[in-house]
């Protein structure tokens, strides 16, 4: 209990992943976060989780490397990296725990309560060895669960008992193929910090036969989705041709500000892969507000819904984009939050009265905008508004809240200004 409340009291920070692509975008995880990776057969997921584990040894940490295939194997494919995994094993600094996936689980008795013991198991043998840093490789055989909410409940108290002690993981997933695998890998890679997928165009990946490598954010990480090609070169793992866009630092303001801004839209935010838990097309967000109403109706239970809204300058200027607006709104909700972009507005449903905590949430949406510098954002002030409705017995239905959100004189202004 004493090593837990020490990694609690940590500020959270970026460390090296060892993942190329990720400490050149990114600068790292967030030391503590949950990440997956995901790719088909042969794509190089377990020299990825290798680089993973030797990053470990340079910064002096213990790395758990959870894995199913023979220890031998395991050893062959990091001498293929010129790492040498047995001595860093009789160190005890990379500590293989081998596991085995369940057999005949059709036949138990509740194979989804089956499956759950799996992956608790986990927080013990944590507890137990007390890593900076845990490999998964692989989690797909432990998590062919029937109920979805159960896998989410499961792998997400795990995700966060781990995370509470410090610990960085990556898990790792095969390619999901059919609908109720990509179910599954939705489930999962909700309750992560980040997605890191690999595709291959080639059996055999190497220099001339690359592959792509995308990384995409679920919490933090507000520089957006990167992806890059890579490749497998012997004795150095897997290499990636990247070079990150930076935007200037030169900022001005008034008049002058369209021309002298470099372009924040060269900060590129490229259609994100994964279908995130939170954002919604319009219909469906329609949908939801409306039972989210007759909620209300039955149950008293309040909400409040923010329209934020980008005046067509910043982005005819190229200053921020809606969709980059979208990203920093998305990353200052929580996941049962629901997002939904109708024009230059940025509309968030929150399942609760949050008006005394709607400043707080403008101050996370600043933090996680594109770029930090203070003149930057005290100049982008002006091309963002704020507007929030709270359900009341006046409100009827969903076109009630649209039309006092898209009338400007009907509802109360929040100020986007940040202390």
């Amino acid at each position: 209990m004493q090593i837990i409340h020490r990694t609690m009291k940590k500020r959270i920070q970026l460390i090296p992943s060892g993942i190329p692509l990720v400490d050149l975008a990114w600068g790292g995880f967030y030391g503590g976060g949950t990440y997956l990776l995901m790719g088909p057969h042969k794509s190089g997921r377990t020299l990825l989780s290798l680089q993973y584990s030797i990053q470990t040894l340079r910064e002096n940490e213990v790395c758990l490397y959870f894995t199913s295939v023979r220890p031998k194997e395991l050893i062959i494919n990091a001498a293929s990296i010129d790492l040498d995994l047995q001595e860093y094993m009789n160190m005890n600094r990379i500590i293989v725990i081998k596991v085995t996936p369940p057999k005949n689980i059709e036949m138990a008795e509740d194979p989804d309560l089956y499956l759950s013991e799996y992956i608790n198991d986990v927080k013990s043998v944590v507890d137990q060895y007390q890593p900076d840093r845990i490999v998964f490789d692989e989690l797909t055989p432990f998590v062919g669960f029937r109920n979805l909410d159960l896998l989410r409940e499961t792998f997400s108290k795990t995700a966060e008992y781990i995370e509470e002690q410090g610990v960085t993981s990556l898990y790792v997933l095969g390619e999901p193929a059919e609908s109720a695998t990509k179910k599954i890998f939705e489930t999962i890679a909700s309750a992560c910090t980040g997605i890191i997928e690999l595709q291959k165009h080639e059996d055999f990946i190497s220099r001339n036969n690359p592959g792509d490598i995308i990384i995409t954010p679920n919490v933090g990480h507000t520089e957006g989705q990167f992806t890059s090609t890579y490749f497998i070169e012997p004795n150095k793992g897997i290499q990636v041709n990247f070079k990150k866009q930076i935007a200037s630092q030169e900022y001005s303001s008034g008049n002058e500000m369209e021309n002298k801004y470099k372009s924040l839209s060269e900060i590129e935010i490229p259609h994100e892969t994964y279908s995130l838990p939170n954002i919604y097309n319009f219909d469906d967000f329609k949908l939801i507000l409306s039972n989210q109403i007759a909620y209300y109706k039955t149950t008293g239970k309040a909400f409040t819904i923010a329209s934020i809204r980008l005046d067509e300058t910043a982005d005819k200027g190229k200053l921020l984009t809606i969709k980059q607006l979208q990203n920093a709104v998305r990353l200052s909700t929580e996941r049962k939050d629901k997002i939904c972009t109708v024009s230059n507005k940025v509309l968030v449903l929150f399942t609760k009265e949050i008006v005394r905590d709607i400043n707080n949430f403008l101050a996370k949406v600043k933090s996680n905008l594109p770029n930090d510098d203070p003149n930057y954002l005290n100049s982008i002030v002006q091309f963002i508004s704020v507007y929030h409705v709270t359900i009341d017995d006046e409100i009827v239905n969903a076109e009630d809240i649209f039309s006092k959100l898209f009338s400007d004189g009907q509802t109360e202004k929040y100020k986007f200004g940040f202390s």
